[in-house]
């Protein structure tokens, strides 16, 4: 039988037995040294240090970058919740800016309703008003249930802007009085100067760059000035006499001297119909 083990390979058992020996020896002798381990202390730190490091080094680079992307998704969900505060405001400045604006017509029409002792008035808002036949009619939200009739006329910042020709249960049609299409239903007015005296004419015409009525085609020699007044003058049965229209803003004259075209300046905004009031005359 061939023996276990040949000469060569028993010294190599024997040569590692004895270095380790010496590894252990040197060990013992300078484990109570504190400023020098142990080799194989040493050489174990060595490798779990570089193995921490190559651990460490690309978990750090994750979570730092795992930061930097919950940050950036932190910002963009800050920022739209911002772009909606500021829409939000936006609207809520715009809505503010409408219903002060409602507000001051409708205070307006209260101070007109306050000094209307022989009507009885009811206050309306505009519901609807075409561009098609903006200077021509609107719809008010009050009808036959809140006492409005046919032909009521409809006052506006103290001055007459139009009556009613339709009315339906909850809602009613006003003519403008800057309507110039219906040549047979004019508002007929009268201008009265600083001195009484009256001439009466109708409202012919519109403006729309002044915003101011037109009284046309008058033959009369009585002065009239800047700044007389014009107000209804009850001929034709439809509108009742003594309601406010406006201020004669310029005369013009003929070649013999007479009145020919008269422009009117009327209290009310045609274009900014917000609130109403209609008037109906107490027996």
């Amino acid at each position: 039988m061939r023996k276990f083990f040949s000469k060569k390979k028993w010294f190599s058992v024997i040569l590692v037995v004895i270095v380790c020996l010496g590894f252990i020896s040197l060990s013992v002798s300078t484990r109570n040294k504190k400023s020098m381990p142990p080799f194989i202390q040493r050489f174990g730190n060595d490798v779990v240090g570089i193995a921490n490091w190559t651990i460490a080094t690309p978990a750090n680079a994750l979570r730092h970058g795992g930061e930097t992307i919950n940050n950036l998704i932190n910002t963009y969900k800050e920022n739209q919740r911002l772009k909606t505060q500021v829409e939000n405001i936006a609207t809520t400045k715009v809505r503010d800016q409408a219903l002060q604006s409602e507000n001051a017509q409708l205070k307006r029409e209260l101070d007109i309703k306050n000094g209307l002792t022989d009507y009885h008035p009811i206050v309306a808002e505009a519901l609807i008003r075409t561009p098609s036949a903006w200077q021509n009619q609107f719809v008010i939200n009050k009808g036959k249930s809140a006492g409005v009739a046919k032909n009521m006329p409809v006052l506006a910042s103290k001055g007459l802007v139009g009556r009613v020709i339709e009315v339906n249960n909850s809602n009613s049609k006003v003519e403008l009085i800057s309507d110039t299409v219906d040549a047979d239903d004019k508002f007929s007015v009268e201008i009265t100067n600083k001195n009484g005296d009256t001439v009466n004419g109708i409202i012919n015409g519109y403006d729309r760059k002044k915003g101011q009525l037109i009284m046309g085609h008058l033959n009369t020699k009585v002065k009239i000035k800047v700044g007389d007044t014009v107000s209804t003058n009850g001929l034709g049965g439809v509108t009742p006499k003594g309601l406010y229209v406006g201020k004669v803003s310029k005369v013009t004259t003929d070649d013999y001297g007479t009145a020919s075209k008269i422009f009117v300046k009327i209290p009310a905004n045609m274009n900014d119909l917000e609130a109403v009031t209609v008037i109906n005359k107490m027996s």
